[in-house]
């Protein structure tokens, strides 16, 4: 899937936010380069970028937005 579609499912998956989408995938990425594991099976002859990851884990919904407390 191209990267393309892969931001747009993740967009989908947060209503369309983009403000939210782009924080989620700071703090994933903060957190893979950190050592976290990663969430879903990726091809290992291909590399990614933390970016990339976190936009596919969030594609996938491996990763929830559960909302913003007051």
């Amino acid at each position: 899937m191209r990267t393309e579609q892969i931001a747009a499912k993740a967009l989908e998956k947060v209503g369309n936010d983009r403000y939210i989408l782009s924080i989620m995938v700071a703090k994933r990425a903060k957190e893979l380069s950190e050592g976290a594991s990663v969430l879903i099976n990726l091809d290992s002859k291909n590399t990614y970028k933390f970016t990339d990851i976190a936009l596919m884990e969030i594609a996938e919904e491996k990763i929830v937005f559960e909302g913003v407390s007051e």
